[in-house]
């Protein structure tokens, strides 16, 4: 991973360009571009959209993207719109997500990045530009050099559990693995191959048929990510915009004379195929604020409470997408990172709770601090106002607990919360990794009550 480069800064203006001249100075998009090439500028916000809120970039290609084939219809059985969902209150559980699992959707054979995803959950109309789905993907190819991919219904937050991924798009390419994440904007092209795998402690390399890559991904519909205000907390914590990273220009000049390069296409819920005689990854230049970018989650900064009581999960926020109701998100990304626990006087674990917002969890390794049995791999749903918290067995260890100042450090888990109340696909309802006992953790919960009775 020698030749990858970044450069560091979050919702940045950018530039960058792989052969001295390719980026044209003093016009966005001049008569003649330098090389040779063709301008195209790709929006991910309407023209006239605010300025602090409008991103779009211009690139600078060997081939401008019109060039492909009538898209036809690709069939895929894991995908699932939210009209093809159920809805239920129930607290949900899934074990952690093993490659049989996975590789029914490809009739038992091996499957790359696009024909590995899953649908878990989601709601709305991508057509409307409203709602958002979540997925599991598994991987034990690489999607080869010939094939690419573009979701034109939403940006894709992408979360390793196993494995690392290169992701090669129109900017350039992010190496991602285990602990960080990376984001793929609407419309952008991306292709995923596996340069190399590890087990799950992270140790151990895979190779061969071993070699996967699974995880977790967060499509929304409407709107982008973006780093949530800090508030009294100033201007340190959190998420740094300087440790977020962008891809430089890195291109391919592929010529495809059988025209066989497919690049597939979410669109509306559907996937469409098409193909073209040239690579889509032949951007020489570009400049913009509309790019891909990869986070390191070790890098969070995290806020926590030294005196009382336990802070809401919203102090972990690491992105987020705002509605149109202050205070309230589409979307956030939250992450349970090692930190230290040191509130007095208070139970530490997380609450009982009952919610207004929904919460898919994910476990990168490790486990969690509230629950036994939620393993790496695994994933849980609380829906709207569907009553969760620590497990029987938790709440006893911590009731007696010690409040001593303590580093916690055994996992890391995250949090996809929603002010939408997501529906269920049939593909998960339906797994055998889905724990139809997980409702019974909390049954071991004591009456602890020692005022008087009115029985």
């Amino acid at each position: 991973m020698s030749d990858l480069k970044y450069q560091p800064g979050f919702g940045s203006h950018f530039s960058s360009e792989s052969l001295p001249g390719a980026l044209p100075l003093g016009q966005n998009s001049p008569q003649v571009c330098p090389l040779g090439l063709y301008a195209e500028q790709l929006s991910g916000t309407a023209f006239t959209a605010p300025r602090v809120k409008n991103q779009r970039s211009w690139l600078y290609r060997i081939r401008p993207t019109v060039g492909h084939t009538a898209q036809v219809p690709y069939a895929h059985s894991g995908l699932t719109s939210a009209d093809k969902m159920t809805v239920t209150p129930d607290q949900l559980r899934w074990a952690p997500m093993q490659s049989p699992w996975h590789t029914k959707l490809a009739g038992g054979e091996g499957v790359d990045f696009v024909d590995g995803l899953a649908t878990m959950s989601g709601v709305g109309d991508a057509c409307m530009h409203e709602g958002m789905s979540i997925h599991m993907y598994f991987a034990n190819r690489s999607m080869g050099n010939r094939r690419a991919f573009q979701n034109s219904d939403g940006d894709m937050l992408i979360v390793p559990q196993e494995g690392r991924l290169l992701v090669t798009t129109e900017f350039g390419k992010m190496d991602v693995g285990p602990q960080e994440i990376c984001v793929v904007q609407r419309g952008i092209k991306f292709n995923v191959s596996l340069p190399e795998s590890y087990a799950a402690d992270g140790i151990t390399p895979l190779t061969g048929e071993e070699a996967v890559a699974r995880g977790y991904v967060l499509e929304i519909f409407k709107g982008h990510f973006e780093l949530p205000n800090l508030g009294p907390i100033g201007a340190n914590g959190l998420a740094n915009p300087r440790d977020f990273l962008h891809p430089v220009a890195s291109y391919e000049d592929v010529d495809c004379p059988e025209r066989d390069y497919q690049v597939i296409n979410k669109f509306c819920g559907e996937l469409f195929s098409s193909t073209t005689d040239h690579s889509p990854f032949d951007v020489v230049a570009w400049h913009g604020n509309y790019t891909p970018y990869k986070y390191d989650l070790r890098n969070f900064n995290t806020m926590n409470s030294v005196s009382f009581d336990h802070p809401d999960p919203s102090i972990y926020t690491v992105l987020t997408c705002p509605s149109s109701e202050e205070g309230t998100a589409v979307a956030d990304f939250v992450i349970f990172p090692p930190r230290f626990m040191c509130m007095d006087k208070t139970f530490r674990p997380p609450y009982y709770h009952r919610n207004i917002m929904t919460e898919f969890m994910g476990m990168i390794y490790g486990k969690y601090d509230a629950k036994e049995g939620f393993a790496a791999g695994g994933a849980s749903l609380h829906s709207c106002m569907s009553a969760h918290g620590a497990d029987a067995a938790t709440f006893t260890k911590a009731s007696a607990a010690e409040l001593n100042p303590v580093y916690f450090d055994g996992g890391l888990a995250f949090m996809f919360e929603t002010c939408y109340t997501l529906k269920v696909s049939p593909w998960a309802l339906s797994s055998e990794c889905l724990e139809t006992t997980y409702v019974d953790c909390w049954k071991g919960l004591p009456k602890l009550f020692k005022g008087p009775s009115n029985a």
